[in-house]
Parts: structure tokens; C-alpha cells; sequence
């Protein structure tokens, strides 16, 4: 059936393309790439990708990875653990993720993996397209879909319409616990009426409920450690049990009983990366997560399968950062995977407060992202308003990173200010010695030049990296030599 849709393989990036970044960027140290460049340290993003499969494990959870973050196969890899047995499941945000992603699926199909991916975007009419040539190409159980109003079953039908031997795609409902984004209210007649539909397009044999789905994007604004996070999480747990009962209620009262077993899908990285607390009386953190395993051991019990996901833990960033949702000792901003090589383009000695340097680097909106770190302390403004940070590197490696009591104490150089294409960096003193004088602040104050290049921590890695068309991939593991560039992973652009 043609659909005007352009092939997968046509907004895929070529072999070739990775070939010939490889050429031109491999062993070559950061002071000598092009600016503005992002950057991925690989055994940052290996770290946080084994500790995120280790603990899912560990906790008997089913694991969902999201993707949106990074958009790469190389990286895609690390969080489904490339030489595991287990099922390959992900979430994507765009349709151009889910073609490209298909070599990969096909590969992991090949060695025996059962793979599946979730669109978590609510299911719009011009998507069913694509998504019926992706699980045409994959096979039965492929594909999954999230609605959170009735009026979307109908593009739900369509897709095994839309291709011969198109298989019938699996159907989350999206969950609203409290974020306000997207999603339905469970108890409320919208709830009601969406599931019934559901319901009954599943006797059609047109579908096959599969979960129920939240995203506690909300828990971004957790700062008082992991006792505060998990109160989000033990939310989203019981917003889906809730919506679980409900949705057995309505099948019984439909005439009977549901043979396959739903999945409670809950997580945002702040939560998911809760997973990673020790158990009761396993260390400083144990018990934190009681309620929470509470909860989800009563589901198991029940016959819900509990499912965790999230997409920014690989990279991090200074947002995350600031919710301080995991262990000190598991996140610090020496787990932070991205930055940004930006130059110093101009140098304006007594522009800023009292007379300090303002310093001009070419590292702007289109590089770092406008996502601020939501001020949550009190007084409004005292707390980190920046636009990123500058990391301890190169020329100004003796620079103070974000430490335990980030977002309320910071200093260093930051992004205070940006445009289209310029930063402007501004120095904010030491961390933890506010009551210095700014002269005494600018006299030993990391002094940067005019070429020099620094490397920023964004606020927001998904957004960081959008503009660029490949990540520069590092590895801090290889002593003496952390500077250099050992692959080139290219990011699909589009939607």
C-alpha cells in the first residue's frame, strides 16, 4: 500500500557515514575537534548502563529502555546489555528512532531475543503508517502503542490494515499520576470510557492490551535525596495498581476474565534510578525502598508483571544532578557521561558584577539547550540558575564541580547567559565561600584566554544533544590518553 512515506533505509545514516567520521576524528585529542562539539565518555555511560541492568535484575523488574536521549545504536546497545539472552525492550519518542533501530532488532532477533518497541507518544492517524511497516518487518509482538483517549482506537485498527501481514500491535494506556502531560486520570469517567473501548477492540482481535504506562516527569523537582524521590514512584505504583483493579473489574463485568498478563510500566530517571538502593538493612539507603517493593511484590502476587523504564540515566546531566533521587555514592558529577567542547571566542575583563570578566565561548541555545534547573530552593534565585557548567578540564582543571549540596551551593564558571549561537560565562565564586569579597573571588579565580577550550555540563542531555549529528565518544578509562577520540556514534535527526 502506498502511503508517500519515505523508506526506513533512506533516513537511515550509511555505513559509509560512520566510516568516513571514524577517518576523520579517531585518535584525535578534544583540543583539536571542531567547536562546538558534544561528547560521550564511554566509561561513564557503561557504568550507569550496568548498574541500571544489574539492579532491575536484582529487584525481579522488568526492564524498558528509552532512547530519545541519545538516539544511536551504540548506545542503545549498552542499555539493553548487548550480550544478554534477555528480551530487548525500548521506548522511542519519534518514528525516525523506531526505522533505525531495525538492523539492531533484527540482529538481537537473529541470536534468539524477543524484542519490542513502545511509541510513547499518544497514537496520532499520520503514525500508523510507519509503525505498520515496522511490525511488518519484525513480526507478531514487535510493536506496542500508547493511547489516552478513545478517538485514537481507530488508528490502533488501522495499522495491521495498512500492510500485508501486518501483525495486531500491542496497547499501552498512558497513565496520568499527577505530571499533567499526558495521560488519563484512573477513577474518572475518561478512564472508564477509554478502557471499554479498549476492551472491546480487543475481542474485535484488532489489538492486544498490553499495560498501563506512567512518567513521573514530575520527579524532576525532587531534592531532598532518595527518602523524597521515592515518593514518586510510590505514587506512579499506586496510581497503575489502582488502574490495574479497574481494568480486571471491567473485563469480568465484560463476561470474563483477561488471559494475558498486564504490564504496569512506571519510571522517569529520577525514580527508576531508585531501583539501584540497596534492599532493607543492606546499607546507609536500605529501607528507603520498603513501601516501594511492598507495593510491587503484592502486584507480582496478583499476576501483574511490573515493568521499569527510563532514557537520561546513561548520560545524566546537571538536572539530574540535582534531584539527588540515587545514592552519593552512585551519582556524583563524575557520573555525568556528556559535555560540550565549546572555544573562548572573546574575553570582556570588567564586564560582569564588580567589575569580574565575562568570557564569550561558542557554545549557544542550538548547543547547550533552554532548559533551565527548576529553582526550587527558598529564596527564589539562590540556587543554580545557569545555563551549564563548566567542568574541571584542561585549562581550568583546578575549577569546583557541583558537589553533595548542588543546586543550593555552586560556583565555578557557568553559562550565564546565552543566544542563538554564544554563552556567556560568568564566574560565580567558590562553592561554600559566599562570604568572600569579590575582589578576593577574583583573584584566585580560574583565568581563561582567548582560544582556550573548556568543556560544559548541560542541564538537559536529551536537548544538548538534538542540534549535533554525531557524538564524539571518549573513554576517561584510558590513562593518559582520556582526551582522545575512540569512535564516532552518529544520532538520527528527524521525527
Amino acid at each position: 500500500m502506498a502511503t508517500g512515506i519515505p523508506a526506513a533505509t533512506a533516513l537511515m545514516p550509511s555505513p559509509e557515514l560512520k566510516d568516513e567520521l571514524r577517518r576523520r576524528f579517531l585518535g584525535l585529542p578534544l583540543d583539536t575537534v571542531p567547536t562546538p562539539s558534544v561528547v560521550l565518555d564511554l566509561a561513564k555511560l557503561e557504568r550507569n548502563c550496568e548498574r541500571m541492568l544489574e539492579a532491575t535484575q536484582r529487584r525481579g523488574l522488568r526492564w524498558r529502555a528509552h532512547i530519545k536521549s541519545h538516539k544511536t545504536a551504540e548506545l542503545t546497545r549498552l542499555q539493553v546489555g548487548d550480550t544478554l539472552s534477555t528480551s530487548v525492550l525500548l521506548v522511542v519518542s519519534t518514528l525516525i528512532e523506531a526505522d533505525n533501530l531495525l538492523p539492531l532488532l533484527r540482529e538481537y532477533q537473529s541470536r534468539g531475543r524477543h524484542v519490542n518497541v513502545l511509541f510513547s507518544f499518544p497514537l496520532f492517524p499520520s503514525a500508523a503508517p510507519r509503525l505498520a511497516a515496522f511490525a511488518t518487518a519484525l513480526g507478531p509482538g514487535s510493536l506496542s502503542v500508547m493511547i489516552d483517549h478513545p478517538a485514537q482506537i481507530e488508528a490502533v485498527e488501522a495499522i495491521p490494515r495498512l500492510h500485508p501481514g501486518c501483525p495486531v500491535p500491542q496497547v499501552y494506556i498512558k497513565i496520568d499520576t499527577s505530571y499533567g502531560r499526558a495521560g488519563v486520570v484512573p477513577g474518572t469517567p475518561a478512564y472508564t470510557a477509554l478502557l471499554q473501548a479498549l476492551l472491546q477492540a480487543e475481542s474485535r482481535g484488532t489489538c492486544v492490551f498490553h499495560g498501563l504506562y506512567s512518567h513521573a516527569g514530575h520527579s524532576y523537582a525532587t531534592r531532598d535525596g532518595p527518602a523524597d524521590a521515592v515518593k514518586y514512584l510510590a505514587a506512579e505504583v499506586r496510581g497503575l495498581a489502582a488502574a490495574a483493579r479497574e481494568v480486571r473489574s471491567a473485563a469480568a463485568a465484560a463476561g470474563g476474565g483477561r488471559e494475558t498478563e498486564l504490564v504496569l510500566s512506571v519510571g522517569a530517571t529520577p525514580t527508576a534510578m531508585l531501583v539501584q538502593l540497596p534492599a532493607q538493612g543492606e546499607g546507609e539507603d536500605g529501607g528507603v525502598m520498603d513501601e516501594v517493593d511492598r507495593l510491587v511484590e503484592e502486584l507480582k502476587r496478583e499476576g501483574f508483571v511490573v515493568e521499569v523504564h527510563a532514557g537520561v540515566y546513561p548520560t545524566l546531566d546537571l538536572q539530574q544532578l540535582a534531584t539527588h533521587a540515587r545514592d552519593p555514592s552512585l551519582m556524583t558529577a563524575d557520573d555525568i557521561a556528556i559535555s560540550v567542547v565549546a572555544e573562548v571566542a572573546s574575553v570582556y575583563p570588567t564586564r560582569g558584577p564588580s567589575s569580574t570578566p565575562e568570557v564569550l565561548i561558542n557554545a549557544g541555545t542550538l548547543a547547550l539547550g533552554r532548559e533551565p534547573v527548576a529553582d526550587r530552593g527558598s529564596p527564589s534565585g539562590r540556587d543554580y540558575a545557569g545555563w551549564g557548567m563548566v567542568m574541571p578540564w584542561g585549562p581550568v582543571a583546578a575549577a569546583p564541580a557541583p558537589g553533595p549540596a548542588f543546586p543550593r551551593v555552586h560556583g565555578g564558571w557557568q553559562v550565564g547567559r546565552i543566544s542563538q549561537e554564544h554563552g556567556v560565562l560568568v564566574w560565580r565564586g567558590w562553592p561554600g565561600r559566599d562570604g568572600k569579597q569579590d575582589q578576593e573571588c577574583r583573584a584566585d579565580m580560574p583565568a581563561l584566554r582567548y582560544g582556550q577550550r573548556v568543556r560544559v555540563w548541560p542541564n538537559h542531555s536529551c536537548i544538548a544533544g538534538a542540534c549535533f549529528d554525531w557524538y564524539l565518544v571518549v573513554d576517561s578509562r584510558r590513562k593518559g590518553r582520556e582526551d582522545e577520540v575512540v569512535d564516532v556514534w552518529p544520532r538520527w535527526r528527524g521525527w
